[in-house]
C-alpha cells in the first residue's frame, strides 16, 4: 500500500490532491483516470480515492470514507527535544520515532543548545514522509521551538512527566522503573541540561530520570525514551 497525505480531505464529495502529492502521483507513479488510490487524513481516515482528472499540478479524485481509527496509539508519548547542531541526526531521531510510534513532539532552546533555530516546515516533511512510509493513520503532532522555561510553565494537567540528564549530583531512577503508558520526557542538548534547569524541572513536578549507564547521543536517547514507552505499553 502506498499512501498520500491529504489532512482537509474530510467530508469532500471531489478533493484536488496537494501540488506535490499531485505530481508524485501522476507524474512518478502515472496514475491515470479510474484508477483508486489510498489516502490518509492523519487523523485517523483511510480512504479510497478515484482519480477523475489526472493533471499533473492538481490530480483531482473522488474520495471515500473506508476506515476510521479513532485512537491515534495505545499510549501518549511526547518527547521535548532540543535539537542538536547536527540538524540531521534531530531529522533521523524524527523519522525513527514516527516509524515506532509517538504522540507528540516539542523542540526546546535551552541554556547548553547548540542549534538555536529549526525549519519547522522541513521537519513536518520528515515526519509526514515516515507516516506514509509506515502506514500509519496519524500524523503525530509538532510544536515550535521554545525556550525551556516557557515549555515547563505549561499546564501539563495529570501527564506524568520526567527530565532525562547525566548529573549525578541529582537522585535519578531508571526511565524503565517509573514510566506508563502516558509520558513527558525532556531530552537535553549535546551538553546536557544545565543544573538551574534540572532544579527548575523538578520545582515543576518532574521526575529526574537515567537511561542506562551509557551516556547516549540526544537524538539517541530521545529514540530510546520513545521504544521503552512503546515497548511496556504493550506487554
Amino acid at each position: 500500500m502506498r499512501l498520500f497525505y491529504c489532512p482537509d480531505i474530510e467530508d469532500k464529495v471531489v478533493y484536488t490532491l496537494p501540488k506535490e502529492e499531485s505530481g508524485h502521483c501522476v507524474r512518478v507513479l502515472r496514475k491515470k483516470n479510474g484508477d483508486t488510490i489510498d489516502v490518509i487524513d492523519g487523523k485517523g481516515g483511510l480512504y479510497k480515492a478515484t482519480i477523475i482528472d489526472n493533471s499533473s499540478n492538481k490530480c483531482v479524485v473522488q474520495p471515500l470514507l473506508v476506515k476510521k481509527v479513532e485512537s491515534q496509539l495505545p499510549y501518549n508519548c511526547h518527547i521535548a527535544i532540543a535539537p542538536t547542531k547536527n540538524i540531521d541526526r534531530v531529522e533521523w531521531f524524527l523519522e525513527k520515532a514516527t516509524e515506532i510510534g509517538i504522540s507528540e513532539v516539542s523542540f526546546l532552546l535551552c541554556d547548553h543548545s547548540e542549534r538555536k533555530v529549526i525549519k519547522f516546515e522541513r521537519a513536518e516533511k520528515v515526519v509526514i514522509s515516515a507516516v506514509k512510509q509506515s502506514l500509519k493513520m496519524y500524523v503525530p503532532k509538532l510544536h515550535d521551538l521554545s525556550s525551556f522555561k516557557d515549555f515547563i510553565n505549561q499546564d501539563f494537567g495529570d501527564m506524568p512527566r520526567y527530565i532525562a540528564h547525566c548529573d549525578d549530583s541529582f537522585e535519578r531512577v531508571p526511565l524503565k522503573s517509573v514510566v506508563g503508558a502516558d509520558s513527558l520526557i525532556l531530552i537535553g542538548p549535546e551538553g546536557d541540561f544545565s543544573p538551574e534547569e534540572v532544579k527548575l524541572a523538578l520545582q515543576k513536578g518532574f521526575i529526574s530520570i537515567s537511561l542506562g549507564d551509557s551516556r547516549l547521543r540526544t537524538e539517541t536517547a530521545a529514540l530510546y525514551a520513545v521504544s521503552i514507552v512503546s515497548i511496556l505499553s504493550s506487554i
